[in-house]
């Protein structure tokens, strides 16, 4: 995960959870990306307006999904659907460092000392630290710190980590599938499984 560069672009991107299923039982059922992007786009099946929007929407999505390998495709199709969230959520963070350690440095952090909620303030700080840290983002705009911020925030939503309660984001830290806690391990990704769940 260090390896990689600090980026923004995942401002471009949604959650798309029906979307991402959608390509994954395509995956399942033995078609390659080629044959997937060509029915995504002709059956706009990502259900974009514009083609160059559903050819856009599809490639992203179909980079998630290469980062599965066949193990997770088959844990995902016999999962129920918050694990399918997180699935897709898992596929997001193995390539984007920042919201990764957004998840480990904060989400982890305010869970372990049980603090109930995320607060816009608490990504105001992780961003002025990470600057002083980062000459890149450093360089980044205030506003693509904010909307990166709310991104986050939005996707940790949807994949059930935060339940917004009165306006506030309360932290729920989900009980993870125990195929899945078992896959990460095996593919030494216990850093994501601490992330998620709040361990120490």
């Amino acid at each position: 995960m260090n390896s990689l560069k600090y980026s923004s672009g995942l401002m471009s991107h949604s959650f798309w959870f029906h979307e991402f299923r959608t390509v994954v039982k395509l995956r399942e059922k033995g078609m390659d990306y080629e044959q997937i992007k060509k029915k995504c786009i002709e059956e706009n099946l990502v259900g974009a307006v514009k083609e160059y929007r559903a050819l856009r929407i599809t490639n992203y999505i179909i980079a998630r999904v290469k980062n599965m390998d066949d193990r997770l495709v088959e844990l995902f199709c016999e999962s129920d659907m918050p694990t399918q969230k997180l699935i897709n959520l898992i596929t997001v963070i193995r390539t984007d460092r920042l919201f990764f350690e957004f998840l480990y440095e904060v989400y982890r952090e305010k869970s372990i000392i049980g603090t109930g909620v995320l607060e816009k303030e608490d990504v105001n700080v992780f961003f002025t630290r990470k600057e002083s840290q980062s000459e890149d983002i450093a360089k980044w705009k205030d506003t693509t710190k904010k909307r990166l911020g709310s991104l986050y925030l939005n996707f940790m939503v949807d994949a059930n980590l935060l339940t917004v309660i009165d306006k506030k984001r309360a932290i729920t830290p989900p009980i993870l599938d125990v195929e899945l806690e078992r896959y990460l391990l095996a593919n030494g990704e216990d850093a994501i499984v601490k992330a998620l769940t709040g361990e120490n």
